[in-house]
């Protein structure tokens, strides 16, 4: 009887996972026809905190440098050690594109425990244009990013925008496809179904553009100095000031270069433990968004488990296919082949990150508060 009652709730809590695939792909295919903003282009800086050499940055950034952009532009790269890994990268971006108004600031002043945020409170004084727009190292945007999103900041409701996106591996490997995997078959869908459910209330470091009196209004970047989600913290202020958060439909390159089991799970370790400080109980609810492992459970304890395994499996590769065909990719056998390896993973993490514990960010280790707050630990 235990036996049947546990098989239950497995086939129970993989059936639900099933129908929030389902309509996640919906999802996908509504999100790929989005028209794109009417508004105008507006003049903008952009600030890219940088903090040590990647594979490839120097191309990461250079896409950031060659926008289309109708309005003027301004592109301040911020490290914070004279030494810096991507100091010879953000100055062979800046030759390459010697006609864009770019600067490469280095300042070491510490501001608080969250160091990105430090880097760009120290990019803030060199800001030109009323129009900021934050955006992480990591990512690879294409040439009509930044008219998109100022285009889209242009409508009057709208306090910030920010923009999903896509996982591009930057490095050969395994871990570097599967990391880039995540993004696109779980995090990508379940943002995108629950911007359009109205429950996600995301922003997301990819892109964050806003005014800079909005910026001023909330407290300015000081007020995120000590948070690990920043990112998270820059929308709510957002909303609290009455305004719009909206998604961009627009998505960067989110260069993936893990070259390790390590590098990997010490990265999305560290998202997972995040979310689930930021919501734990919608953190226990993403158990549905990894049906396959209920479902061999429930294989494992019932017979009948089979038909339970076979229809998720469909509908989990139903729903990366939409993705694949969202972003322009062939889904090749190879690709699928890595879908049950890539949900285990991201089970298992998920189910790690269900305790509490330090976290890893730029070579070092940090202690969360119930406030979000953070400390070195």
């Amino acid at each position: 009887m235990l036996t049947l009652v546990l098989a239950t709730v497995c086939a129970g809590l993989a059936l639900a996972g099933l129908a929030s695939a389902l309509l996640a792909a919906g999802a996908v295919r509504r999100f790929a026809r989005q028209p794109r903003p009417a508004g105008p282009a507006l003049a903008a800086s952009v600030l890219k905190p940088l903090h040590g050499g990647a594979p490839g940055l120097q191309g990461w950034l250079e896409a950031t440098l060659r926008q289309v952009h109708a309005a003027p532009m301004q592109v301040l790269f911020g490290v914070g050690r004279a030494d810096d890994g991507a100091i010879p990268a953000a100055r062979a971006a800046m030759a390459a594109c010697p006609g864009v108004d770019a600067t490469l600031v280095q300042d070491a002043t510490l501001h608080g425990a969250n160091r990105k945020v430090g880097n760009l409170m120290n990019l803030a004084p060199h800001m030109a244009h009323e129009v900021v727009v934050i955006a992480d190292a990591d990512m690879r945007v294409p040439p009509d990013w930044l008219t998109i999103v100022t285009a889209t900041l242009a409508q009057p409701d709208i306090g910030l925008v920010t923009c999903l996106y896509r996982g591009v591996p930057a490095v050969p490997g395994l871990w570097a496809r599967l990391a880039g995997l995540g993004i696109d078959w779980h995090f990508l869908p379940n943002a995108i179904l629950g911007e359009s459910l109205g429950k996600a209330r995301g922003c997301y470091g990819a892109t964050m553009a806003l005014r800079r009196e909005t910026l001023a209004a909330l407290g300015g970047l000081a007020a995120l100095k000590d948070l690990l989600a920043d990112d998270h913290a820059l929308g709510e202020a957002v909303r609290r000031l009455g305004l719009r958060v909206a998604v961009a439909p627009v998505l960067p390159d989110h260069m993936m270069d893990e070259a390790s089991l390590g590098a990997l799970w010490g990265h999305e370790l560290r998202w997972a433990r995040t979310v689930r400080s930021l919501n734990p109980a919608g953190y226990l609810g993403l158990a549905l968004t990894h049906p396959l492992p209920w479902a061999l459970a429930c294989w494992a304890l019932a017979d009948w488990g089979w038909v339970v395994a076979l229809a998720v499996l469909a509908a989990r590769g139903w729903l990366a296919w939409s993705v694949d065909q969202m972003l322009c990719i062939s889904a090749t056998l190879p690709r699928l082949v890595l879908l049950p390896l890539r949900d285990a993973l991201s089970f298992a993490i998920w189910a790690v990150g269900l305790a509490r514990g330090t976290v890893t960010w730029q070579g070092r280790r940090y202690r969360m508060r119930p406030d979000g707050s953070m400390s070195e630990a």
